[in-house]
């Protein structure tokens, strides 16, 4: 790509100190609709309504999961830095 065409589709970042909160995020939204999915075949079924009732799990799950995350990421990171060789 030229350099006309890299700043043409620049995108907005957000600083390096908000890592933590946007992993969260990104994590919480994939995992909670992923379980979602899951528990809502697990316990209904598919049927007529499926997504919907899907979605009524995700409103719950999603805000739920973001703080879980936020509370968890540290113990997670030093259990790893625990376990895990360095360089």
């Amino acid at each position: 790509m030229t350099n006309a065409t890299t700043k043409k589709f620049a995108r907005a970042r957000f600083p390096k100190h908000t890592s933590p909160y946007i992993f969260a995020l990104y994590m919480a939204t994939i995992m909670a609709f992923l379980m979602s999915l899951v528990i809502t075949f697990a316990e209904f079924g598919v049927g007529p309504h499926y997504m919907e009732n899907v979605m009524n799990a995700y409103q719950v799950a999603m805000p739920a999961a973001f703080v879980c995350i936020l509370v968890v990421r540290p113990i997670v990171v030093r259990l790893v830095g625990l376990t895990v060789h360095g360089h």
